[in-house]
Formats: C-alpha cells, structure tokens, sequence
C-alpha cells in the first residue's frame, strides 16, 4: 500500500496537496486567484507583444499552461504563464525565421512551445532537476539584464512613434530608431510619457493599486483626449482588438525541417524557463516553508507547456511578479492560479473588446517598467563587489545576450559557469600546517609564523583530488621539495579531502612510492573512509601503507617522529615537536 501511495502521488501530485484544501483556504485562494488576474491581464498583452504575436495569445498562454503546471507541479506558490524573458527569446529566435505576427510565425512559435514541453518532461520523468544546478545565479542575472535591455530597445519605436522595421539585433536596432528619431510623432510620445509618469507613481505612492492597469488606464484616458481635441491627425495607434473567444485549439507543426530548424531553440528555451521555473519557486519555498521537488516541477512545467500549445498558447514557465503576489495575497495551494486561470477565461470572453482602446505608446511605456524590474541592480552590484569570476560570468552572458543570437547567451553562461566550477575543483587548496600547541592535543592548526620541522612537511589538503585536479596537486607536491628537499616525509591532513577518483589515487600512491625512495614516507591523518575504500578497491592501499593511516585522537607525531633521521634531527635548533625536547628519533640523549 505504501508503495501505491507513493506512485500515486507521482501520477497525480495534486493527492499530496489536497487535504490542505479546506473552507478557508479555498476562500483565499479565490481571492488571491482573483488578485493575480487583475496584473496578469496587462502582463499577458505585453509579453505577446514582445514575442511579436498578436495579443490574445498572450492571454491563451496563461489559461491551460497555469492550469496545467499548478496541478502537476510541486510548488504550492508557484504561477506560471508567459514570462518577458521567454517572450524575447521567442521573437529574437524565431523572427529570422519567419514575420512576426503572420501565421507562419505563430505556427513556429507554437511547435517550438511543444518541443520546449517536450524535452521539460523528458528531463523530470528522467529525473535530471539537478542539472539546473548548474545554471549559476550570475547566469540568470546576466541573461535578464541583457533581456531587459533587448526588450527596452525593441519598443523605443513604439514609445517615440516612430516607423522602423523589427529587428532581434541589439545593435541594428538602436540604428534603424536612431534614422528614424527625427519623424518622432509628439502626440504618441506625450502618451508613452504620461502613461510612464503614471505608472512610476502609482508605485510609488500608492503600492498597493495595480500599477500597470493604472497607467495603461490612465494612457487610454489620456489618448482618447487627443484625438477629441485633434482629431484623427494625432495618428496614435492602438491594439488590435482581440476576439471573444475561447482559446482555439492548434496543431504543431512536426515536419522534419521544423524540428531541425527549431531544436537548438528549443533547448535553450528549455533551460531558461525550467531555471526561471526552479528559481523562482525556491524563492518562494524558503518563506513557504515547503519543500520543492525539482523533477517533479520539470514534469509540470513540460505538461503546461505541451497542453498550451494545442491550445494556441506559447511557451510558459514562473513568473516572479505573479507568483510573489500569489504568496503575498494568501494564496494557500495550487488551486489559486487555477482560480486566476479561471477568471482570466471569463475576462477575455467579457471584456475583450477593450483591449482594443489600448495605445501602442501606452504598452511600450509599461514594458519599459516590465524591462526595468528585471534588471536586479541589488545582486548585480552584490556580484561585481564579492566575486571576479562570478562577474566575468555575469558579463560575458550579458554581452552574449545583447551581441549573440539570444538562444547562445545561455550556453555561453553555462559555459562559462562550468568553466569557472571546473576551475575552483581542479585546485584544491593545500595549506601549510602545524601541531596544535598544549599538552596533551593531537589535531593541527594552519601555519602562521611558525617554523616548519626540517624533515616532516604537514599540509591540510581542502577538495576532491581527481583528474581534473592531479596536475596541481603534482606541482604543488613538487613544490614541497623544491623549497626544502629535505622534507622527505610529508602529512596529508584530509578531512577535507572529500573525493578521489582512479586518477587521485594512483597519484597518491605515486607519491607514496617516490617519498619511499627519498628514505621518507607519505602520511594520512583523518582520510575520509570513502576515500580509504577507493584507495584498497584500487589496489593502491598497500603502496601506502595501512600503518600510515591515522584516525582522530592518534597521537601522529609520536607515531611519526621515530622514523625521522636522528643525525639531521642533531643538529636541528627548530625543534618544533614535544618529542624533539627529549631524546633522538632513535631513543638517544640529546647531547
């Protein structure tokens, strides 16, 4: 029974949630579905809009994909539906491929959702959710930041009213604006500002409205009063009116040239909306309480997606806004974006007309405060103050971002993420070390002033010694004899030695061999059990010698100090060991 349990709850994690589900808390997950309803309908018009598809697509999206995902993820807060993020991969990745907005290009953008899906189940039911571990935070802060830039640039037409051709080029499209800014139509842009000014200070004095529907509204207000007074000479354009319907239903298209022309994308897709998925929900679960189950997100977040895109909606993962006020409106299970998603449908078969009394301008003013919240300048100056490495990956995925086709600006983050772990783990850190002073202790403490014993070298080695990392550990051991060859015994104090492989061993066996034959020995104190078992598995154990192993509380030095030279020990002054105050290593008077 146990047993059946536990699939069960696999099949359908909604069973492990459910009786949470209780009079209350279906009361407040109504009024925080409802609360999430009121910004995601500007939200969802606005990411269509930089995916370069017609508005209502973005309103589909977060209808079956936020259903979906709550109900087969494993997040409590999490709310998912079109993100700025994915909406600008989708356009700077799939406009080279075919015009925005035509049908061709939704038909691409829809199979690329599919795919995405796809390959997002595939690595839940393989349970691979650690792999997003290796997607650092510098990784996604670089992406967003160079996202919001892209987004930002790509409506400067729009805000300016202005006639210039898309373009996913950073560069090429701060051009063709740039040709264009003399023809600036002043009455679209006083309708940009004005809905801008609106909507920065409805955040800043009244927090608690919904900012972007005040400005957008605010924006309508204003444009309509220009054209009473001007008349149609104003030339401020509006949003296509979105029909009043439910969510059509679609068909991928999955011909070979598809698949071929939309994989690369797809992956890339794939791993920025898990690691937005991921993020986000982790964020949430540490003031939550709960415990988040990566592969089981994945298999969410792959359900939403392929179910939305045969309901005409694109690609979906978290979004941080929505699923923040989730949390913040208390929002107690996943029923709440069910609920949203619910109120969301009824919204576009009631009052979809409206929409089409939106200005452009308007909709550029509120996607440059969208552009403007992604761009983490907190953890970004956090990052360029504490760490060198994390902020050559934060630029390099920046500047990908901007300059590179957007799909590579991942796979160079990650590139270059694993780059940098690769090269932290392939040196490990060996510090010099001596005894702990006092009567009776037998650990050591990093070497400071002290002077070193003339014969024994004792280091603390921090890491996993591996293939990757046997080269530095060689040199770093040749260095020893190189600034002293008299050290022909050394002491490896390993509890910080947490993993070796077939290369790390044989290394240390090697070791072993070559201090034998100075006249001298290579010494363990504290090697992790593991570790000793991969030495004897690899036969190397012997070379080493089992008495050359030391556990906690041994007295090593005294085990050790016998089997140094008594005639260098003669004439030594450093005398560094208790037992160097008494007699010779060979039990002779110190005379």
């Amino acid at each position: 029974m146990a047993n059946l349990e536990v699939w069960l709850h696999k099949l359908m994690p909604m069973l492990r949630w459910w009786p949470m589900v209780t009079r209350s808390n279906l009361r407040a997950d109504l009024i925080a579905g409802l609360t999430c309803t009121i910004i995601l309908v500007p939200q969802a018009v606005a990411y269509a809009s930089i995916a370069g598809l017609p508005p209502e697509y973005g309103l589909y999206s977060a209808i079956i994909p936020v259903i979906v995902s709550s109900l087969f993820g494993s997040s409590w807060h999490l709310f998912a539906g079109p993100t700025a993020a994915l909406s600008i991969v989708i356009f700077a990745t799939v406009s080279p491929l075919a015009e925005p907005g035509s049908s061709t290009y939704i038909q691409l953008v829809l199979t690329l959702t599919f795919m995405s899906g796809v390959m997002m189940l595939m690595m839940g039911l393989a349970r691979l959710g650690f792999l997003i571990n290796f997607i650092s935070h510098s990784v996604v802060i670089g992406f967003t930041t160079g996202a919001a830039t892209l987004i930002a640039t790509s409506q400067l037409k729009n805000f300016f009213g202005v006639s210039a051709a898309a373009s996913p080029s950073f560069v090429e499209s701060l051009s063709r604006f740039a040709h264009q800014l003399p023809n600036t139509n002043l009455f679209v842009l006083s309708v940009g500002v004005v809905t801008l000014v609106a909507g920065i200070g409805t955040r800043r004095y009244l927090p608690k409205a919904p900012h972007m529907i005040s400005a957008m509204v605010v924006g309508s207000v204003y444009a309509a009063g220009l054209q009473a007074v001007f008349g149609s000479g104003t030339s401020i354009p509006t949003v296509a009116a979105i029909p009043r319907s439910l969510p059509p239903l679609a068909m991928p298209e999955l011909s070979l040239q598809a698949l071929r022309d939309l994989g690369v994308i797809a992956l890339a897709l794939t791993m920025l909306g898990l690691t937005e998925a991921m993020a986000i929900a982790r964020a949430i679960a540490v003031k939550s309480g709960q415990q988040i189950d990566s592969n089981q997100e994945f298999i969410g977040q792959g359900l939403g997606n392929i179910f939305g895109s045969f309901a005409s909606g694109y690609a979906s993962s978290g979004s941080f806004t929505r699923s923040s006020l989730n949390f913040v409106a208390g929002g107690k299970t996943p029923l709440a974006p069910v609920f949203a998603a619910l109120f969301l449908l009824l919204t576009l078969l009631a009052l979809a007309p409206l929409v089409r009394f939106l200005p452009i301008a308007s909709m550029a003013a509120v996607l440059f405060m969208v552009a403007y919240s992604l761009i983490d300048l907190h953890h970004i100056r956090s990052i360029l103050r504490t760490s060198r490495a994390e902020s050559a990956v934060l630029l390099a995925t920046l500047l990908a971002t901007l300059f590179l086709h957007l799909e590579f600006a991942i796979y160079v983050g990650v590139l270059i993420s694993l780059m940098v772990f690769l090269e932290r783990t392939a040196r490990p850190t060996l510090r010099n070390a001596v005894p702990a002073p006092g009567e009776g202790s037998y650990h050591f403490i990093p070497q400071t002033t002290e002077p070193d014993c003339c014969q024994l070298k004792m280091m603390f080695v921090d890491g996993a010694i591996y293939f990757g990392a046997v080269d530095h550990v060689q040199h770093r051991l040749r260095d020893i004899d190189r600034e002293n060859p008299a050290h022909k015994h050394l002491l490896m104090l390993a509890p910080g030695i947490n993993f070796v492989d077939s290369s790390g061993a044989e290394l240390l066996a090697q070791e072993a061999r070559r201090r034998k034959a100075m006249g001298g020995a290579l010494y363990f104190h504290r090697l992790p059990q593991p570790v000793v078992q991969t030495l004897e598995r690899a036969g190397h154990l012997a070379q080493i010698g089992s008495e050359n192993l030391f556990s906690i509380g041994q007295d090593v030095i005294g085990a050790i100090y016998p089997k140094l030279d008594s005639n260098v020990c003669r004439t030594c002054t450093t005398r560094i060991f208790r037992q160097c105050q008494g007699a010779l290593p060979n039990g002779q008077a110190r005379t």
